[in-house]
């Protein structure tokens, strides 16, 4: 059977940047913990998205509880947040017992739609935050979402775990929020092997998330603790791969895209397949390229002819208010990420991918 192919596999960089970190880190014995990539990589890291601040953490996950806790966010309290993601955007908001309500998705986008959210707010004024996910590197769309939650008062957190690189008319998603989120985890577009970050232009806060993540360890000689902490900081040695991780990010986006115009170029005449919506005031990472199908050809089908071939692709993620642990939840909207769930299909998008990867991949999929 042939080399299996991966649907995102992020892999060290051909030019050997992180080995530089990571041999600085073990030379200097910071293997523990804490040390001085961290404190660069934050550095390196807001200056690459634009934004002042920025706190290193263990997981994307961590980064949104912390973003949570920073905004006030307490038992019993609303928050906001789509319906059409994964749980991991949703399951900080349980860790502090407060209650998600979940907002369907427009087909422009993909993401929040701004008419639900306004219809949100109406039904529920006193929500506490909404958190904004730019899915599949796709960016909502921030100007609409934003002046609503601003005329709410109401505190934007952005689920931009996926989209790092992505563009909403020219600027870097994951900056538009009080709060930004990203992840390293190993299937995205760079990846720590598990990371994650959260940025944001308030000091005070992101100084604030930086005690929390280190077990709220007070300044003093002695181990003392006066707040509830949290073994969330990412390592040195993490730190060190993702410094080196983002210095080909603009490589790992050309490539992204090229990958996605292949499929385009290739597949977008057959009837019934249509790609992920690219908007003019956006510029997508391409993390994942997608399909939806309207035709007598079902997504499984297609997922089941890959596999036979050792080729890995998924549905797209199956809304939130589908799950059966959130079933107790509000929904508020319609159809449209039910529909984009039952017909979408991710298909591989590897950067470690070849050309002749990508016709096989289009070639068994003509073949249906």
């Amino acid at each position: 059977m042939a080399e299996k192919i991966y649907l995102a596999s992020p892999h060290m960089s051909d030019e050997g940047f992180e080995m530089e970190y990571i041999k600085e880190a073990f030379a200097t014995n910071w293997i523990a913990p804490l040390g001085p990539n961290v404190n660069e990589f934050e550095k390196e890291f807001a200056a690459k998205v634009g934004t002042k601040y920025a706190a290193a953490v263990n997981t994307g996950t961590a980064a949104i509880h912390l973003a949570l806790r920073a905004a006030g966010v307490e038992e019993g309290d609303i928050v906001f947040c789509p319906s059409f993601t994964f749980s991991a955007t949703v399951n900080p908001i349980i860790y502090e017992k407060a209650i998600p309500v979940f907002i369907d998705s427009d087909e422009e986008t993909w993401n929040i739609c701004p008419i639900v959210l306004e219809e949100a707010f109406e039904k529920y004024p006193q929500v506490k935050a909404v958190i904004v996910v730019h899915l599949y590197g796709l960016s909502a769309d921030m100007d609409k979402i934003m002046a609503i939650c601003n005329h709410h008062g109401v505190t934007v957190i952005e689920d931009a775990a996926e989209s790092l690189g992505t563009l909403y008319k020219g600027r870097q998603t994951g900056t538009f929020g009080e709060y930004g989120v990203f992840s390293f985890n190993g299937n995205k577009i760079i990846t720590t092997s598990g990371g994650g970050m959260l940025v944001s232009d308030n000091q005070e806060k992101i100084e604030k998330v930086r005690f929390w993540s280190t077990q709220s360890r007070d300044a003093a000689r002695h181990y003392q603790h006066s707040e509830l902490g949290f073994n969330y900081r990412m390592s040195n040695i993490s730190a060190g791969i993702g410094r080196g991780q983002l210095k080909v990010l603009d490589q790992r986006v050309a490539k992204k895209k090229c990958i996605f115009e292949f499929y385009k170029r290739e597949l977008e005449q057959l009837p019934g397949i249509q790609f992920m919506p690219i908007n003019h005031w956006n510029q997508p990472n391409y993390w994942l390229s997608c399909i939806t199908l309207d035709g007598s050809i079902k997504p499984l089908e297609i997922m089941e002819a890959l596999g036979d071939e050792n080729i890995e692709s998924r549905p797209l993620w199956k809304p939130m208010h589908q799950q059966p642990f959130f079933k107790w939840c509000d929904y508020i909207g319609e159809t449209v990420s039910e529909k984009l769930f039952k017909s979408g299909v991710c298909l591989p998008s590897d950067t470690k991918m070849t050309e002749a990867d990508q016709e096989r991949i289009c070639h068994i999929i003509k073949g249906l």
